[in-house]
């Protein structure tokens, strides 16, 4: 087993774990060698396209079926294990790949555990194969994190639903067959009066306002819903209920933005290793340097870290069968920082060339960025363990 799996003895797995794990980083190293389109056109038309390969791909060799539980999926039950080492695997190989795959999970992440059974069989096949791109249409110019801002509305008329408002920082915004987008449909104040509902694309009265470009290459847009009528049956759970379905979704997929995380920072470090092993400094390997040494020690010593919280929280919820809110937010906030910091030290290692397009360091300083933010920002993610330590010291 190579060093950069080695985790994987760890006891928070088993043999299906391992088995998934190993093979999807074969797979993705042939996948990203041999059959990946370049991804050097970073336009909007690009990017989507290099999107859409790469969720066809995912869902042709059947990797997608880890997004949605059975029937449709894999297992009986969404394994946030499985999830986590996906996202580690496929973010080493490739950011956009890992994205492709995360959002079909996160996408139709609330039809698969809050949708009625003509939902999930009417969009899951779909994701599954990779056929229906999906997004989960959440966040608001002034609805970040801050979920009670929600300003876009759903008024009952006859047997259906009006929607009205913008919803904008979606990914696979642009390029989704269909949208779960949350809004307030007013039966209390707050968060107690969001409804989620499933929007095909292509539904009157819904446009796209506006794509974004943002400085890793993903498919964003701001979405336009004006007098865009939906069925009632397309409704995601009981109305008012959109918040707690938006927070069963996340509690599953936040810790596998810390898997994400890991990925990243993993490939930096075995690029950092090599790339010091190799370069020649006044007269000595950069790697002989004592600085260099140390900025290696913390690099590892982050890594372990963020994976004993990232698959300790991710055990916690499928063994212990636990929200594991408090684990999820810490592993997220941990992983996602000491990404950051190692991919730093990464470019570092690099000098000139750590900053030049193309240059893996300068991929992954791009692509690390966003994980800091999106599904919780890392002051966020502070406030919930804080919350949680305090409600313990209270005996809550």
């Amino acid at each position: 087993m190579s060093a950069r799996l080695e985790h994987l003895a760890w006891p928070f797995f088993d043999g299906e774990h391992r088995e998934l794990a190993a093979t999807l980083d074969a797979w993705a190293a042939r996948y990203v060698t041999d059959h990946m389109t370049s991804h050097g056109d970073e336009s909007i038309a690009g990017v989507d396209a290099a999107c859409r390969e790469r969720v066809a791909a995912l869902g042709a060799a059947g990797w997608l079926r880890q997004c949605v539980p059975a029937p449709f999926g894999a297992r009986e039950k969404l394994d946030v294990r499985a999830l986590a080492l996906c996202r580690e695997t496929l973010a080493y190989h490739d950011g956009l790949a890992d994205f492709a795959f995360a959002m079909q999970g996160l996408g139709s992440g609330p039809i698969a555990l809050a949708g009625n059974d003509a939902l999930r069989a009417r969009y899951l096949p779909g994701v599954v194969a990779g056929s229906a791109i999906a997004a989960f249409a959440l966040s608001e110019r002034d609805a970040g994190s801050d979920v009670s801002a929600i300003a876009t509305t759903a008024t009952r008329d006859g047997d259906g639903w009006v929607l009205d408002g913008e919803k904008t920082w979606i990914s696979n915004g642009g390029i989704a067959a269909f949208y779960v987008i949350f809004a307030r449909s007013g039966e209390a104040p707050g968060t107690r009066g969001l409804t989620a509902f499933v929007v095909d694309a292509d539904a009157p009265g819904l446009e796209i306002a506006e794509r974004i470009e943002t400085i890793a290459p993903h498919p964003l847009a701001t979405l336009r819903l004006r007098g865009c009528r939906v069925a009632d049956a397309q409704r995601i759970g009981a109305p008012g209920e959109g918040f707690k379905v938006a927070m069963r979704t996340l509690d599953v997929f936040r810790t596998s933005v810390a898997g994400a995380a890991l990925g990243f920072a993993r490939r930096a470090f075995d690029a950092a290793v090599e790339r010091a092993t190799e370069r020649t400094m006044f007269g000595s390997r950069l790697a002989d340097f004592q600085l260099s040494q140390a900025g290696f020690a913390q690099m590892d010593a982050d890594l372990d870290a963020s994976a004993l919280l990232t698959y300790r929280a991710a055990w916690t919820r499928d063994v212990l069968g636990e929200p594991a809110t408090r684990e999820a937010a810490l592993a997220k906030w941990v992983a996602t920082e000491s990404a950051q910091r190692s991919i730093d030290r990464a470019v570092q290692f690099f000098g000139g060339l750590g900053v030049m397009r193309g240059n893996v360091a300068e991929r992954l300083y791009r692509e690390i960025r966003a994980l800091r933010i999106y599904e919780g920002a890392s002051e966020v993610q502070q406030t919930i363990v804080a919350r949680a330590v305090l409600a313990r010291a209270e005996g809550k």
